[in-house]
C-alpha cells in the first residue's frame, strides 16, 4: 500500500517548511499483473533503451514478446517487486531524521515517484498538488534520485519524466496565471531542486562496506582474503556510454571509495549486468565473469549490488537465481542490498540535509549535457531545472 502522506499544515514550525521529499526510481511492478505495462512503459523510454525511429514499433512488440517470461521471473521472487515498499520505508525513515536535523525545513513529507510503475511521476504530482504544494500556493520540493551516479537513461530520464508533467499541470495549460492576469507564468508553482548524483557519500560508502564484510566474514579465515569481490552495476549500451554518460565514471569511483573503506582488502572486479538485446552494451557481463572465473578454479566469489539502493529483480532473480544458482557452488555469495540499512537511511538524511542547506539548486555536473547528446528534451528539462536556482 501507498504510504499516507498528511496533508500541508499552514502551523509547520519550521520556517522554510513543509518540504516535500520525492524520491525517484525505476520502480517495479508490485504484482505480476502489472508486468505488462511495465515493460510498456520500460521499452517505449528512449532514454533508457534507445531504439530509434522503430522505438515506437519495436517497443511495444518487445514487451509482449517479453511479459510472460518476466511474469515468471516476479513470481519466483514473491509474485512482485519488493521496489516500492522499500522506497517508501526509506523515503519516510529519511524524512523522521530530517525533521529532527533540519528542523527549520520541517515537517519533510515523502513521496516516491517511479519511473515505469505506480506510483507514477504524473502521480506523485498529482499527489503533491492535493497536499497543499504548488497550484498557486508555492512551496519546496526536492527531487532525490535514489541511482547513486547519475546517467541520462536511468536518473536523466526520471527528470525529464518530471519535467513534463511539471510542465503540464503547473506550466500556464497547467492553470497557473499568466502575464496577461497580473503575475508571471509559474508564480506560486512548486519551487525544484534536485539532488542528482551520490556516488561517494561517506554513508552510503560505509553502507556498502559494512555489507561486504559481513557476507565476507562466512568465508573461512583461511580463504577470506582471498575472496574476488564482483561489483555489479546494470549495464548501459555502449550508444549510450560513447554519447558521454557519466554514469561509467560513477560507478567505478562508489567501487573504487568502497575498497579504500575495506583497506584494499580483496582482489576485485566491476562487472555489469541486466543487458537486453542484441546492440552492444557495457562489460564485462557479470554472468559471463562467474562464469570464467569458476572455469579457472576461482570459487569463492562475492557480488555487490553497487548501484541499486534496495532488492528488486536484478538482485533477487538475476543474482539470485540465475547467476549464483547456475554457478553451482557454495563459495559463491551475494552482499546484502541497502534496504533497510540504518547506516543507509542515516547516509540519506545526510545528504538531504546538506542539500537544503546549500541553497544550490543541483550539482555543477547538472547543467553539463553529455558531448554527443542531441536531446531537445533533456536540452529543456535542464534548463528548467537549473534556471529553478532563482527561486530557492
Amino acid at each position: 500500500m501507498a504510504a499516507v502522506v498528511p496533508p500541508v499544515m499552514q502551523d509547520s514550525t519550521g520556517s522554510k517548511g513543509p518540504t516535500a521529499m520525492v524520491f525517484m526510481n525505476m520502480g517495479g511492478p508490485s504484482t505480476t499483473d502489472q508486468v505488462g505495462d511495465f515493460l510498456s512503459r520500460l521499452f517505449a523510454d528512449g532514454d533508457l533503451i534507445p531504439l530509434g525511429r522503430l522505438q515506437s514499433y519495436l517497443g511495444p512488440l518487445i514487451s509482449r514478446r517479453r511479459t510472460p517470461k518476466i511474469q515468471a521471473q516476479y513470481a519466483a521472487i514473491g509474485g512482485g517487486s519488493p521496489i516500492r515498499r522499500w522506497s517508501e520505508y526509506q523515503c519516510a525513515e529519511m524524512c523522521r531524521l530530517l525533521d529532527r536535523i533540519s528542523p527549520k525545513t520541517a515537517p519533510h513529507k515523502p513521496y516516491v515517484a517511479f519511473r515505469y510503475a505506480d506510483p507514477l511521476t504524473e502521480e506523485m504530482y498529482a499527489r503533491l498538488l492535493e497536499d497543499g504544494f504548488g497550484g498557486g500556493r508555492g512551496g519546496r520540493a526536492v527531487a532525490f534520485t535514489q541511482y547513486p551516479q547519475y546517467s541520462c537513461s536511468t536518473t536523466g530520464s526520471s527528470l525529464n519524466e518530471l519535467w513534463k508533467w511539471r510542465m503540464r499541470l503547473e506550466g500556464k495549460r497547467g492553470g497557473v496565471a499568466g502575464p496577461e492576469e497580473g503575475m508571471e507564468a509559474g508564480d506560486g508553482a512548486i519551487r525544484w531542486s534536485v539532488i542528482d548524483r551520490w556516488p561517494v557519500h561517506p554513508g552510503l560508502v560505509d553502507a556498502f562496506a559494512r555489507n561486504v564484510e559481513a557476507k565476507l566474514a562466512e568465508y573461512p579465515e583461511e580463504r577470506r582474503d582471498k575472496v574476488v569481490l564482483l561489483f555489479s552495476a546494470h549495464s548501459l549500451p555502449m550508444s549510450v556510454v560513447n554519447r558521454g554518460d557519466p554514469y561509467p565514471a560513477e560507478v567505478g569511483a562508489t567501487v573504487y571509495a568502497v575498497m579504500q573503506r575495506l583497506g584494499l582488502s580483496n582482489p576485485y572486479r566491476l562487472v555489469w549486468q541486466s543487458q537486453v538485446g542484441p546492440s552492444a552494451w557495457l562489460g564485462a557481463q557479470t554472468s559471463d565473469t562467474v562464469q570464467q572465473y569458476v572455469a579457472k578454479g576461482q570459487t569463492d566469489l562475492v557480488l555487490i549490488p553497487i548501484a541499486f539502493t534496495s532488492d528488486h529483480i536484478e538482485t533477487l532473480y538475476e543474482l539470485d537465481h540465475e547467476i549464483i544458482g547456475e554457478a553451482g557452488q557454495e563459495g559463491v555469495k551475494r552482499a546484502e542490498s541497502l534496504n533497510g540499512s540504518p547506516v543507509f537511511i542515516e547516509a540519506l538524511a545526510d545528504i538531504a540535509k546538506k542539500h537544503l542547506e546549500s541553497g544550490h539548486v543541483a550539482s555543477k555536473q547538472m547543467g553539463l549535457r553529455c558531448p554527443g547528446c542531441k536531446s531537445e528534451r533533456c536540452l529543456e528539462s535542464k534548463k528548467f531545472f537549473m534556471e529553478q536556482q532563482a527561486s530557492l
